[in-house]
Formats: structure tokens, C-alpha cells, sequence
């Protein structure tokens, strides 16, 4: 069955599966009549002489300019043609069809007062896969991301650049109005609050923020198993993930890494190999794996039930309520998104900050394992130096971790005083988990070397079937060689997500 724009619920799976074409999405008889009915009342607005913002007034600290009904097409067109002033390089392709899909479902909701022929238009921009080019930087997360979204839908009027259709992003885009000639389409005249409902939400941040989860969900499962194998190579205690400790502390991140630990675990010859061993405990970076690993579980887990609801809501202002009330308002202010977003950038940054001192013991040589994981110290450096890496990793994620939703510039001469700077936090939200995946794809190369050295013990199947895979790629250290290329296919291995993650807790 066909998801249905503005009736049927978007969650994280449905919208990525609406993206890449695995999931069949359309516009049905109760959302074309919902749009058809916000559209006539916008109509009616638009013809009378009472001031109303984003119909017949001009935007920001222009609200108590009043336009005549001549001029609004042309008051649209002009909202999108200034406001697209982004700058930087261009978000990914991918980022841009999840605003295109998003927007569709806010206003085939009913409330936005725009034409479906508008509608219509941008679902054939995701079919025929001519996705805008949109410029990373210029919003500040409130009115909604009004330069990306301007950018988005310039090519509704013939103006600013498409990627090319079936590629992925590149640097050589294509005039929109050259593309929308290759299709047979006519760019559209935008009629009277069309161009507002257009760049008015916070379609740019969502998507960021959409983004961000599906990447995370993986690398917070990575980080479990990276963890284990780590202490399968210290040979560390499993006795910090017993059920005991966690019920009587039950946060829900906490409990299910725990778990998930305690299956990584099950049957490992290697962990039987020591038990009742005279080491009492170990570091933080293996014993708290649950509470630090399930602490930033906690708040992906947050951010996923925001960014759901955000995804099923109107972000645009004014919202038409009938033919004579236009509801003017601040549905488009991103605070709720970008806190979240920065608390989640901790979050993520925390996880590749305890990876890194997990990669930082196995080098010591305790309990076994050679110095640097190599058992020729001194004239080969082993695994010395990718720890640097790491630590780099980890100091530039810290910077990251600024949140500029604790700041605010005010804009448009103070009509807008307070803004969420939203963009910005979904934009570090995903350099930190790309960082985060360097610093994972070192840890599982040092555990995967570490493990080595505990054999003939076996480790846990979970384990043994990551090891193989890793081993596939990358050989085990006997001396030095260049670890570039070694570095090089395990981030491969990690941005694929080839790694097993997902399995049964029992």
C-alpha cells in the first residue's frame, strides 16, 4: 500500500524508504481536497482589502506594507528571488529530495494555502530525480530555513540548478531552466502566498536531522560491538553488564547496551578463558561502556521522537485556518530541532571520546598483549601512531560540540530577534558522527589486532563473524607497513555499514 502525503504518518523508515524508491508515495483524494480548500481560501484573502501578512503585505519588517491584488504574483516571486542567498558549498543530493519530501507532506496537510498544481510540480522534480542545488550556510533556523529553502524552489520559476538527474551529487550542475526544458516543463508563476508557504519551515534542519539518525542508529550498534571487541581483546570483565546492575538503574539506553554486550559475549572462549581472574576492575572505557554508550542511546532515542514529530507538522506561518482567519504565529522557529540537535552532538562525540581510550589501553601492553600491538617494539612502531589520529578525531569533535542554539543575532531590523541557529546544529550534528566513523573503523582495526593475540581462544560467534570481515580487508600486523590503506578500507568498511550490528539479544 502507497504511503499517502499529508494523511498517513512519516516516520524515519518511511520517509528514507520514500527516498530511495523502496517505499511508493502519493497524493490522495483526501489531501488534494484539503489543498484545494486551503487554496480557496487564500483566494478569497487575496481579493479582499484587509491586510493579512504573506498574502497582500511584505514580509519581515515590511508586515504593514499593504500590496494590491496586482501585485502578488509578482510579490512571491520576488520573496523567492531575494532570499536565496546561501553561500558555501552545496548540501548533498540525498539532504535536498528529503526537503523536496518533507515539504510535500507539510503542505499537503491542508494549511498553507498553495496551489496543487505547486504540489504536483515538486513531486515530479523527486520522480524524474531533478533535485535543486542548495547551499549549506545562510539560515538561521527561524522564519524557517528561508535561504536553503529558496534555493530549493527556485527551479519552480525557471531559476537557480538542478543535479543531474540519476547521479549522485557532483560538482557540475545543471540551470534549471535547461533541465525543466529537457522534460517539457513550463516554469511556474507562484500566486498569491505560494512563495511564503514555500520557504517558510524547517525542512532544511529536519532533513539534516533525518540525516543524522540513520547514520547514527548504525554507529551506535558499531560502537557495541567495537567495545566488545575491545574487551575481548584486554581480555576486560563482563561482569559490569550483568542484568543485576541495570534494573536497579534502569535507564533504557543503558539496559539494552547491556544486553546487547551480554550477546557479543555469549559463549566466548576467550572470556571463559579468564574467569575468576585477579584483575578486580576495569578502566571506565570498558566498564561504563553501558552507561556512556547507553547515555548517548538515550538521546538518539530523543532526537528520533522529535524529529518524527516535526516530520507530520506544519512549520510554515501564516496557517490558513478558514476564508477569513490567516493565523500568523512562529510554527517556523527551529528551537525545538536544534537543541536536540546539539545535545545529540554531544552525544555523538561522547562515543567516539570513549573509543578513543579504549584505543589508547589496548597499546599500553597490559594483561598480555604486546606494546603498540606489535611484538616487535622498537625497530616497528606497530600501532602506535593511529591513536593520534584518533585523539585529533575526538579534539575536533569537542569543538563541534559548541551549541549554536544557545546562540542568537537578531535579524530583519529586530522583527526577527530571536533566531535558533538550528542549521548549523544539524549541519555539526553530521560532520561529528563522519568524524565518529574514523575513529570507530581505528578501535575495530587495534580490537581486531588484539584479538589476535588471544588465540587459539575463540571469541563469541557475533565476534569471530566481524573479525573475519575485517580480516577480509585488512591483514593482521605482523611488522610495519604503510596503515593508510589499512585505515582507508576499514572507514570503507564502516561507511558501508559491511559490518554485522543488528542481531537477536538471545
Amino acid at each position: 500500500m502507497a504511503f499517502k502525503y499529508g494523511i498517513d504518518r512519516l516516520d524515519l523508515a518511511t520517509v528514507n524508504g520514500i527516498a530511495d524508491g523502496t517505499i511508493k508515495a502519493e497524493l490522495c483524494a483526501e489531501a488534494i481536497a484539503r489543498v484545494q480548500q486551503s487554496r480557496s481560501n487564500v483566494e478569497v484573502m487575496a481579493a479582499s482589502d484587509k491586510a493579512i501578512y504573506g498574502i497582500n503585505t511584505g514580509f519581515g519588517p515590511l508586515c504593514d506594507t499593504q500590496i494590491s491584488p496586482a501585485e502578488t504574483a509578482l510579490l512571491q516571486k520576488n520573496l523567492l528571488i531575494t532570499h536565496a542567498v546561501g553561500v558555501g558549498e552545496p548540501i548533498a543530493k540525498p539532504i535536498s529530495k528529503l526537503m523536496l519530501i518533507t515539504k510535500v507532506h507539510a503542505l499537503c496537510q491542508g494549511f498553507s494555502g498553495i496551489r496543487l498544481e505547486v504540489i504536483e510540480r515538486m513531486l515530479k522534480f523527486v520522480e524524474l530525480d531533478l533535485i535543486p542545488v542548495v547551499p549549506e550556510q545562510g539560515s538561521v533556523g527561524a522564519s524557517g530555513d528561508l535561504a536553503p529553502l529558496s534555493h530549493l524552489f527556485l527551479p519552480l520559476i525557471g531559476e537557480g540548478e538542478f543535479w543531474p538527474a540519476g547521479a549522485a551529487s557532483t560538482k557540475e550542475s545543471v540551470p534549471a531552466i535547461e533541465a525543466l526544458r529537457q522534460h517539457g516543463l513550463a516554469p511556474l508563476e507562484l500566486q498569491a502566498k505560494e512563495g511564503l508557504a514555500l520557504i517558510n519551515g524547517t525542512q532544511f534542519i529536519l532533513s539534516h536531522g533525518i540525516t543524522a539518525l540513520t547514520k547514527m542508529q548504525y554507529l551506535l550498534d558499531l560502537a557495541d560491538v567495537a567495545g566488545a571487541m575491545s574487551i575481548e581483546g584486554m581480555q576486560g570483565s563482563g561482569s559490569p553488564f550483568r542484568p543485576e546492575l541495570h534494573e536497579i538503574r534502569p535507564f533504557a539506553g543503558n539496559i539494552e547496551v547491556a544486553a546487547r554486550m551480554r550477546r557479543l559475549f555469549k559463549d566466548s572462549q576467550n572470556m571463559d578463558s579468564h574467569t575468576g581472574c585477579a584483575r578486580v576492575q576495569d578502566p571506565y572505557s570498558l566498564r561504563c561502556i553501558p552507561q556512556v554508550h547507553g547515555a548517548s542511546r538515550n538521546a538518539f532515542n530523543h532526537l528520533k521522537e522529535l524529529v518524527e514529530i516535526e516530520m507530520n507538522s506544519v512549520t510554515d506561518n501564516p496557517i490558513i485556518i478558514s476564508a477569513e482567519e490567516a493565523l500568523s504565529g512562529g510554527g517556523f522557529h527551529g528551537q525545538p530541532l536544534a537543541m536536540v540537535l546539539d545535545y545529540t552532538s554531544i552525544a555523538a562525540a561522547e562515543l567516539g571520546n570513549i573509543s578513543d581510550r579504549r584505543c589508547y589501553l589496548l597499546l599500553e601492553g597490559l594483561h598480555g598483549l604486546p606494546r603498540l600491538l606489535t611484538k616487535a617494539g622498537g625497530l616497528n612502531s606497530g600501532m602506535m601512531i593511529p591513536q593520534y589520529t584518533t585523539a585529533a578525531l575526538v579534539t575536533e569533535n569537542k569543538s563541534l560540540c559548541f551549541p549554536p542554539s544557545a546562540d542568537s543575532v537578531p535579524t530583519s531590523m529586530g522583527q526577527e530577534d530571536h533566531v535558533s541557529m538550528g542549521s548549523i546544529s544539524g549541519r555539526k550534528l553530521n560532520q561529528i558522527l563522519g568524524n565518529l566513523e574514523k575513529i570507530l573503523a581505528i578501535e575495530l582495526m587495534y580490537a581486531a589486532q588484539a584479538i589476535e593475540f588471544r588465540r587459539p581462544n575463540t571469541c563469541s560467534d557475533l565476534i569471530e563473524q566481524n573479525h573475519a570481515i575485517i580480516r577480509a580487508k585488512v591483514a593482521k600486523l605482523e611488522e610495519d607497513r604503510l596503515l593508510k590503506p589499512d585505515i582507508d578500507a576499514m572507514i570503507k568498511l564502516v561507511k558501508t555499514q559491511a559490518l554485522k550490528v543488528n542481531f537477536a539479544l538471545n
